[in-house]
């Protein structure tokens, strides 16, 4: 017998109530309750059955169900332990479906996918809780997880500023490094009415397709990195000064004078007034230094 499909809010009150549900402020729980809006992450996140698909936060299964109807394999990482016992009911027609009960920032995903995939790339889809959506999907780039795209319901404000370019104030850490790594596009914008409970923000669900190669040359990621964060981590200092206070940098007061003239800038500068390739050169150039 076919599970009553949870995007229904009726559905999703009825085993809410019967399991005596409460909503955790601290895991960020808010269930999608829009068929429509559960179709076109579906739609976008373009799945089929040689896919397997890691799923971050299901819930109580809502999503996960579309999913398990798509894909070959789906991986549900679920760190709140009362929900276990409400996904084996809700999944348990579904025999391509696997529950983690698990702290995805803690979780091995590399492992993960050799395990389940033979290291072949996987798709991640998720309702993400919004406290952790720049830990996770940082985590899995930074990390080199295998993954063709990401297609995450996140707070509005932040799938903006993964868009957004240089000047803006929006503009930062996250917006260099998902550019740095994937192409982006907003699917779609859901408003608060669309999840139980209701958020105070408006959401987005955006598609990130991770390039095979960045758009621009970098000799040390990790140095560009480091880069990136000390320009944004004192938003008010110059880039100079934002370089030189870092405890993740060690470079000379000259050699970053230098580097930050190369780019033709102006002492001045800030780092919200660098683009990606910006970025790229002058990481470049004071890496040539360490070697």
């Amino acid at each position: 017998m076919e599970k009553p499909t949870l995007g229904n809010p009726h559905n999703t009150i009825e085993i809410l109530q019967k399991y005596q549900f409460s909503f955790q402020k601290r895991f960020g729980q808010n269930f999608l309750i829009d068929t429509h809006v559960l179709d076109k992450i579906i739609r976008a996140a373009d799945i089929g059955k040689d896919d397997m698909v890691l799923e971050i936060g299901p819930g109580i299964g809502t999503m996960t169900q579309y999913l398990a109807k798509e894909a070959g394999k789906v991986i549900a990482v679920e760190i709140d332990r009362n929900l276990i016992p409400i996904l084996e009911d809700t999944l348990g027609g579904y025999d391509n479906v696997r529950i983690i009960n698990e702290d995805v920032l803690k979780l091995d995903i590399h492992r993960l996918v050799w395990e389940e995939n033979e290291g072949r790339p996987i798709k991640v889809v998720a309702n993400l809780p919004y406290y952790i959506t720049t830990p996770i999907i940082m985590g899995l780039f930074e990390e080199h997880v295998p993954v063709v795209s990401i297609t995450v319901m996140v707070q509005k404000e932040v799938a903006d500023r993964m868009q957004t370019g240089p000047g803006s104030k929006d503009y930062g850490a996250l917006s260099l490094a998902v550019q740095y790594y994937a192409d982006t596009y907003i699917v779609a914008n859901v408003p608060p009415n669309c999840f139980m409970p209701r958020p105070k923000v408006g959401s987005a669900v955006i598609r990130l397709n991770r390039y095979e190669k960045p758009p621009v040359e970098v000799v040390d990621e990790r140095l560009m990195f480091d880069i990136i964060r000390a320009s944004f981590n004192q938003r008010r200092k110059t880039l100079a000064n934002g370089l030189k206070n870092s405890d993740r940098l060690d470079f000379t007061k000259e050699a970053i004078m230098e580097a930050v003239e190369r780019l033709g800038k102006g002492p001045g500068v800030r780092g919200e007034a660098l683009t990606l390739e910006d970025f790229a050169g002058l990481s470049n150039y004071l890496a040539r230094l360490q070697s």
